[in-house]
């Protein structure tokens, strides 16, 4: 097939009945939907072979997570392309076409999402990728049209075909060679941020990642974990530091770790004050996390990457993401939307 679009789906069969017919109304001859269930223990199989007898279903045998699940469940599927679309997404007319004729046209692109626009608030970005990702240069990441809980209106703002750091792992379209040459999303990542990760990889080797605004889709969100957490905390701030672990080049990486130890310091106390103990000590437990798995951590790290020429090449900087530290533009110097972002503080490409 010239494209699959994989919903990965654990106990969602609701989803699954609300936005699967909009799928197949809105999809393309070229295009095969699978549905990779991650164990579920609700009846979301049995839903699916009773009343979407064409849509094929691939069965893991555990609840991976989300980056696992997917690796698992994408062996075992053959196409040029992938899109990896979260269950609780409604697509609309020519949600498809855009990206893969933009992609086809331009070989250079290994990753591309579409405009993602909130269920709830249709004329706003939605939280997870707006018009695509961006990270500053502290391993903090953000959006064009969001940045931090700051989500902008879709004015047309953002309504040009551009390169970013990451792409939504909500809607990513990917090329399906190049997911599995480079290692497809971290098992070890489970769930938040792992699709930053696999970006970033992607971008060191030479190829780019963008956004395709022609094309969008309304994502409802949150639909994992609540957005108050100690769970989803855990991950967030274990894997946050893995990736900056992984991916940022040295002597650099050393004291933003050490700027990061102390501002999460001062994050965990304002969960204490806010919300409690759990997400209090969900950051010390994703620092222990870190400090028992750091060997492991640090292998993965020097594992050569071979570029788009052939060449192999180890962590480097790689270009469009923003140097400052996003915290204080956002809290201090009131910069709450994008564009009041300079370009000359992005890294450029070479």
């Amino acid at each position: 097939m010239k494209l699959a679009i994989v919903i990965l789906n654990w106990n969602g069969r609701a989803y699954l009945e609300q936005f699967l017919p909009i799928l197949l109304q809105h999809n393309e001859p070229y295009a095969e939907i699978v549905v990779a269930d991650n164990a579920s223990t609700d009846d979301s199989v049995e839903y699916l072979q009773q009343n979407f007898p064409q849509i094929r279903i691939v069965q893991n045998d555990q609840n991976y997570g989300f980056a696992q699940g997917y690796n698992e469940a994408l062996k075992q599927i053959d196409a040029e392309y992938y899109c990896l679309l979260n269950s609780d997404i409604e697509v609309c007319e020519n949600w498809i076409q855009p990206v893969i004729s933009l992609m086809d046209s331009n070989p250079d692109v290994a990753i591309c999402q579409p405009k993602l626009l909130s269920y709830h608030d249709r004329n706003k970005f939605e939280y997870a990728g707006a018009a695509g990702g961006y990270i500053d240069g502290y391993g903090y990441p953000f959006c064009r049209g969001r940045i931090f809980e700051t989500v902008e209106e879709d004015k047309g703002q953002y309504n040009d075909v551009h390169e970013i750091f990451w792409a939504t792992g909500a809607c990513m379209f990917v090329r399906a060679e190049l997911y599995h040459k480079y290692g497809g999303l971290d098992n070890d990542f489970f769930a938040h941020m792992e699709e930053i990760d696999f970006c970033w990889r992607i971008k060191r080797a030479g190829y780019k990642v963008i956004y395709c605004p022609d094309a969008k889709v309304y994502h409802i969100g949150g639909g994992t974990l609540p957005k108050h957490s100690p769970r989803k905390t855990y991950l967030n701030y274990r894997n946050n530091i893995m990736l900056l672990h992984k991916n940022m080049p040295k002597p650099r990486l050393y004291w933003v770790l050490l700027l990061r130890i102390g501002l999460d310091i001062v994050a965990s106390i304002r969960f204490l004050l806010d919300s409690g103990w759990g997400d209090f000590a969900a950051v010390f437990r994703a620092y222990g996390y870190i400090i028992s798995h750091l060997r492991k951590i640090s292998r993965k790290r020097h594992r050569s990457i071979e570029t788009r020429t052939g060449e192999q090449v180890n962590v480097q900087q790689v270009p469009d993401q923003y140097k400052n530290l996003i915290v204080l533009d956002y809290y201090l110097r009131g910069k709450k939307c994008f564009s009041q972002l300079k370009t000359t503080h992005f890294f450029s490409h070479q």
